[in-house]
């Protein structure tokens, strides 16, 4: 059996070998951001934390979930090391020791891309005004918090692009620049991608 603690060693290897990247384990008393996958609930979240559902109540609580029926893919939540549920936001996120469920392989696909940041365009700005920016912004947060470093397999950054859509260049530049396209292409607006998320989990 694996303890509460353990769960993010584990969790962070077992990735890394399915990826096919040797990683080793961090810190034992790590805390993990753990993000809503399609499929996910709240008792099987707590399941895979606590192995039974004395977790739900807690995660409905301080994530200001109103129906523990219904969660959204990509939400994200802290889970310390000692059990104890804390809602992601950037200020808990920032003084979390957090492993994210997303583990050390996402970390160095990460870091790769700091090197392709100096051959990019390292500045873009976004025609998104009034409620297409709000729209944009709404979908950033549930995507990945607003964060340009955020890595969930192949989806990068502030808004979850794939990988191939970024052609190697992560800069937050390019990452609005590629969203924009993305969203004007498919959805021909930010509006109509946000009621799309808000009915499907994903944009």
């Amino acid at each position: 059996m694996i303890s509460k603690k353990n769960f993010a060693k584990v969790s962070a290897t077992l990735g890394a070998v399915a990826l096919g990247v040797s990683a080793t384990a961090t810190a034992a008393n790590a805390d993990t951001i753990y993000t809503v996958q399609s499929g996910d609930t709240l008792s099987g979240i707590s399941y895979k934390f606590a192995k039974d559902n004395s977790m739900v109540n807690d995660l409905a609580k301080k994530n200001n979930i109103q129906d523990i029926n219904k969660i959204y893919v990509g939400q994200k939540l802290i889970i310390k090391s000692d059990g104890e549920i804390q809602e992601y936001n950037a200020q808990n996120a920032a003084n979390a020791n957090v492993a994210d469920n997303n583990t050390q392989a996402t970390q160095q696909q990460a870091a790769q891309p700091q090197q392709a940041q100096s051959q990019a365009s390292q500045s873009y700005t976004s025609n998104a005004s009034g409620s297409e920016a709000a729209a944009k912004a709404w979908i950033a947060a549930r995507e990945s918090g607003g964060n340009y470093g955020a890595t969930n397999g192949q989806y990068i950054g502030k808004y979850q692009l794939s990988a191939s859509y970024l052609n190697g260049d992560y800069s937050a530049a390019n990452q609005e620049r590629v969203a924009d396209q993305y969203v004007a292409s498919r959805y021909g607006s930010w509006q109509n991608a946000q009621a799309h998320w808000q009915a499907n989990g994903w944009y």
